[in-house]
Formats: C-alpha cells, sequence, structure tokens
C-alpha cells in the first residue's frame, strides 16, 4: 500500500512513521520516500488501520493507487 503523507520532511518524520507502523504489525516493511513524501508499506494490516495509525503518529495519509 503507498500512501501520500505532504508533512513528513525529515528524518525525525520518517522515524516517527517507521515506529508507529511497525508498532502496529512487527512484520511490516515501511519505505518512506522523503522527495516524494511518500510511504510504501508492505503489511497484512487493514489500509484504514494503517491510516489510523499515520493520523496517530500526526501524519495525515492518503492512499495512492
Amino acid at each position: 500500500m503507498k500512501f501520500a503523507v505532504p508533512d513528513m520532511s525529515c528524518g525525525h518524520c520518517t522515524a516517527a512513521i517507521e515506529k508507529a507502523v511497525s508498532a502496529a504489525d512487527q512484520s511490516a516493511t515501511i519505505v518512506c520516500d522523503l522527495p516524494t513524501h511518500t510511504v510504501t508499506i508492505d503489511s497484512t494490516t487493514p489500509q484504514d488501520r494503517l491510516i489510523d495509525v499515520l493520523k496517530a503518529a500526526g501524519y495525515d495519509a492518503t492512499p495512492i493507487s
């Protein structure tokens, strides 16, 4: 699943996102791309739950098809 995360702007942001997603699914693979402000997550966690996890970490996320 790929998400647009416009407020992700630095290494601290990526670390916070990775920590939050990993807490929800320890086996998730997370790739943050700062230049494009996108996060790709390979997880069995439902998309809606991942959006909630990102929002709880302080980042609005919009799914990208």
